[in-house]
């Protein structure tokens, strides 16, 4: 039954135990008989190779698991930040989410990132405060942070008994009993509810206090037993939590040490109770495949409606691609013939499979809100939509951040260019975030993507394929360039040589928009139905009289973008622009739609050499954890990188530094933080946004030189 699933994500910031949480909760689920662990490399989420190599999760992985009778569809995802693209895709079909927090870190960056990106896309979540056993490990002072940092309104479902070297278990405050786990079982599973230790009745009592009054918020009743000082059933208190978190008024907390087997099973229980199933969850929203005015309709959860889903995740393997979709409504067979709407081709589905890692278990028949991966489909990519030919929809794409940081790509004289071609576009199509193209200057492949690690990873995993040999050259920055000034400029486009010519006339306006504007601009575009460039060029007619015929319009506007794409001067696009087309001359006999795109072209062109450029380049938004005796040398050393730095802070001994540092000032800076701090720092970055840089500053060599 559709009421007995739940679809959920494991999201939290890098090295919160979001992998280690995954196995206790297969291990408790009777999924697998022997407990994997991180630093052994056997567990069942993290089975690709450079996982195990490196300890870290880099590709989003699918098991399914069941507790009691509801099936539990359970994706881990990566926590650093350069893999955030396995995380939005994650987050674009989970019905419900476990946010892992680190008692002893709090609400890092990744975890405010994820966060936010649940946000976005309406994911009820459940909080899970891990590691309560380490030392330094402060659960309330977690929660503080989340209040302050996240937003967060707390349902406050259980308390630890001690912390760190103290912790001794947790209180369930729904049951209001302790859970003492037996240390006789070998197999960490055995455990009783008794009564709460007098020491912490009194906390217990407070806290249990203040969950009834944040259930209260949604349940009339549970008001009217709290006033009136009653008993309040524990079946009731369930009910309200569960309303609230579904409606996203607030969001429980429940806490543990998933290394040492402790709060896994209340989590779980937890998931089943508060988080939704799809019946829970609204309708998708879809657009009705070509209709000329974006009609829409809503597919609902049911076997009986025409089959939709979304496929989100691409693997490529020799036997062919393994292609994960959400299925939303309808059922899905092998051998069914679907339509991709995204391509308008229509596909076959050869073999469909519940997940298990990198272990699958065959099925003859899938309904809605499952979560499943299907072989046979040759075209189809992350984000594109499969459906009944009969009913053809559109859902809503999958939107993924542009690459900040390229390198280039040097094919070994003995590899095979067709398989490094083939390779390339296996990588880039499995992941949206890496792009790949070829200089046309340099003829070098260039390779882009999220981070240093991101670049690392992705060429490892291009090695792999037989046959391929690459090196690298020093990554480069992905700059942009802006006018400096406005301009009006007009371009003669005339060639005779001979039969009919070419001429084209136009004059324009080209001025650089602020953020204001741009936002302003951006907002009209959506509300007309419009297309937003994402490089923020805008172009405008106000040609009066005829002086350029309107049919040759949108061949100076494509004129224009084409140049703006490849900046006159350094090549990097050109962005925050706005054209304004205002005269121009045609000719009866020689112009035409080609002469007016060049024109377009030439006419953006002399506008840049006109106006002259702005360099811009990313600025990342970097935090940096250390013991605070190194604070001063860090700062030092981020001044030096050109950072500028938000806001220090310090708590039980560490220091937080939260700064702006351009991404060409980061090159290499991880192994430079562990040499200067002996490994003891740690840092995180995010995109943030691209700001102005004087070109002597900036690293303008050609790709691939050293």
């Amino acid at each position: 039954m559709l009421e007995n699933l739940r679809n959920i994500g494991i999201i939290a910031h890098v090295d919160a135990g979001k992998t280690t949480t995954t196995e206790r909760i297969l291990y408790f689920s009777g999924s697998k008989h022997k407990v994997g662990d991180v630093d052994t490399g056997d567990t069942t989420t993290d089975f690709d190779p450079l996982e195990k190599a490196k300890g870290i999760t880099i590709n989003s992985a699918a098991v399914t698991v069941e507790w009691g009778e509801t099936r539990i569809n359970l994706i881990d995802t990566p926590g650093h930040v350069d893999f955030t693209a396995e995380v939005e895709r994650s987050l674009r079909v989970l019905d419900g989410g476990v946010c892992v927090f680190c008692a002893v870190g709090g609400v890092e960056v990744q975890s405010e990132k994820v966060w936010f990106q649940a946000n976005t896309h309406n994911v009820p979540r459940i909080a899970y405060v891990n590691k309560l056993d380490r030392m330094g490990a402060d659960f309330f002072g977690c929660i503080e942070q989340m209040k302050e940092k996240l937003q967060v309104v707390p349902a406050i479902c259980a308390i630890p008994v001690g912390q760190a070297g103290e912790f001794q278990g947790i209180i369930d405050l729904v049951e209001m009993k302790f859970i003492l786990r037996d240390k006789t079982d070998p197999n960490n599973i055995r455990y009783t509810l008794v009564d709460i230790p007098e020491s912490h009745r009194e906390q217990a009592a407070e806290y249990r206090h203040q969950l009834l009054e944040t259930a209260s918020l949604v349940d009339d009743h549970l008001v009217e037993l709290i006033l009136e000082e009653k008993p309040v059933p524990t079946e009731l208190l369930k009910a309200a939590i569960r309303k609230g978190t579904l409606e996203n008024k607030f969001t429980p907390i429940v806490c543990g040490s998933s290394k040492n087997f402790h709060g896994v099973q209340l989590l779980l229980d937890c998931v089943v109770d508060y988080l939704p199933s799809p019946y829970d969850r609204p309708p998708v929203t879809a657009t009705v495949f070509k209709s000329k005015d974006k009609e829409t309709v809503q597919r609902k959860p049911e076997p009986t409606e025409p089959f939709s889903a979304l496929a989100f995740k691409t693997v490529s393997e020799s036997t062919g691609d393994l292609v994960y979709t959400r299925i939303y409504s309808g059922q899905l067979r092998p051998k069914d013939e679907v339509l991709n709407t995204t391509t308008g081709k229509t596909e076959r589905i050869a073999r469909i499979f519940r997940m298990m890692g990198d272990k699958r278990e065959s099925l003859d028949v899938v309904g809605p809100g499952e979560i499943v991966a299907v072989v046979g489909l040759k075209n189809t990519s992350t984000g594109q939509t499969l459906c009944d030919a009969n009913h053809p929809v559109i859902l809503e794409e999958i939107r993924f951040p542009d690459p900040v940081i390229a390198q280039a790509l040097i094919p070994d004289p003995k590899s095979d260019e067709t398989k490094l071609a083939d390779a390339l576009a296996k990588l880039v199509r499995d992941d949206p975030t890496l792009k790949f193209r070829t200089d046309p200057e340099t003829k070098q492949l260039i390779l882009s993507g999220m981070g240093e690690l991101h670049l690392e990873i992705s060429v490892e995993k291009l090695m792999r394929t037989p046959g391929v040999m690459v090196s690298t050259g020093k990554p480069m920055v992905a700059y942009r360039q802006t006018l400096s000034k406005t301009v009006e400029v007009e371009t003669r486009f005339i060639k005779q040589t001979g039969g009919s010519g070419k001429y084209a006339v136009v004059k324009c306006i080209f001025e650089p928009l602020d953020k204001e504007r741009i936002e302003e601009l951006r907002a009209k575009a959506e509300e007309e139905g419009q297309k937003v460039d994402p490089n923020n060029i805008f172009f405008f007619n106000k040609i009066v009289g005829g002086a350029v015929p309107r049919e040759y319009i949108p061949a100076v506007e494509a004129g224009v973008r084409a140049a703006a794409a490849k900046g006159a001067k350094y090549g990097f696009p050109c962005v925050d622009m706005a054209c304004t087309l205002i005269d121009g001359k045609y000719h009866e006999v020689d112009s035409s739609a080609e002469a007016f795109k060049l024109a377009g072209t030439e006419c953006c062109r002399d506008a840049q050499v006109k106006a002259g450029i702005t360099l811009l380049e990313p600025i990342m938004n970097v935090v940096v954890v250390a013991p605070e005796n190194y604070q001063g040398t860090l700062a030092g050393d981020i001044n030096r990188r050109r950072g500028e730095i938000l806001n220090f802070s310090s708590d039980k001994g560490r220091c937080h530094i939260h700064a702006y540092i351009p991404l060409a000032g980061l090159f290499g800076y991880t192994s430079d933080l562990r040499n200067v701090t002996s490994g003891t720092a740690s840092f995180s970055m995010e995109p943030s946004h691209y700001a102005p840089v004087r070109e002597e500053l900036a690293d303008l060599r050609k790709p691939g030189a050293a």
